[in-house]
């Protein structure tokens, strides 16, 4: 399995990656260029409608996602529509014109998204159950603990590597909850899943360590991700985007939700 391959098997499993994976198998929906969207007065983004942190229809909070392409959106001089799609759906009459959280990498986008600079540092973090002493790397787990992961994901293969204990999972949520039943001691997971967690459950948190600081394999950043921008878009979107890094914005907007914004 190359580097790449593995990558994309990641990218499959996170919950906002899967809204990526959909938007790239629009085939027949022509992008909209930076005229035709300030003409219409509207940039769409395509968003998984029941995923918090990321994004959700539902209630007050509408994700972290939302809200950073809400502030996007208001320094393009344009308003934000949101196309919800779900994990699974596929359909070719689907036009967004913007995803979030796109891995900062054109080889994985094979030239189907033009990308913004990036503006968070993410990856695959580590997990610790409730009363489980804390560490910062995956090497300081240590078998007979039991670790979760996303079946397929490139951390299944490098903790497999490691010679781990592991424990295949479909859902992050369900990692969470045997975390906190004790049927696993650790997980490899997306950060902000757990932060949420540990924002919205303060009386009962999870150990949270970002053990991909110690894994290059495990590691990336995200950017807004344009489907077949012209370049325009692309100018139009980096200062916009630069300025909301350096004015506090993003942080403000992650803070909301628990989890931390790390500078790329």
């Amino acid at each position: 399995m190359t580097m790449r391959d593995a990558i994309a098997k990641t990218c499959a499993c996170l919950s906002t990656a899967a809204v990526v994976l959909a938007a790239l198998t629009v085939s027949q929906a022509q992008a909209r260029t930076l005229a035709e969207i300030k003409s219409r007065g509207a940039i769409e983004l395509c968003a998984n409608p029941d995923a918090l942190p990321y994004a959700s229809e539902k209630g007050e909070a509408p994700g972290f996602q939302i809200e950073l392409a809400r502030a996007l959106a208001q320094g393009l001089g344009v308003e934000l529509r949101v196309l919800w799609i779900y994990p699974h759906y596929r359909a070719n009459w689907v036009n967004c014109d913007i995803v979030m959280d796109a891995f900062s990498d054109p080889k994985v986008h094979e030239g189907k998204l033009k990308l913004s600079v990036p503006y968070q540092k993410s990856g695959v973090a580590l997990a610790l159950a409730p009363g489980v002493p804390p560490v910062q790397t995956f090497d300081e787990v240590r078998p007979p603990a039991k670790v979760g992961v996303m079946i397929g994901s490139l951390a299944s293969v490098v903790l497999g590597k490691k010679g781990l204990r592991t424990s295949p999972y479909s859902f992050e949520s369900d990692m969470i909850d045997d975390l906190l039943r004790g049927e696993i001691q650790a997980a490899a997971i997306s950060p902000a899943k757990v932060a949420y967690y540990n924002h919205t459950h303060p009386d009962r948190p999870l150990g949270l360590a970002y053990a991909y600081d110690h894994e290059p394999e495990l590691g990336w950043t995200v950017s807004v991700g344009m489907r077949k921008a012209d370049n325009a878009l692309v100018e139009a979107v980096n200062p916009v985007l630069v300025e909301m890094l350096n004015d506090g914005t993003v942080d403000r907007i992650y803070a909301k939700y628990g989890v931390e914004h790390r500078t790329p």
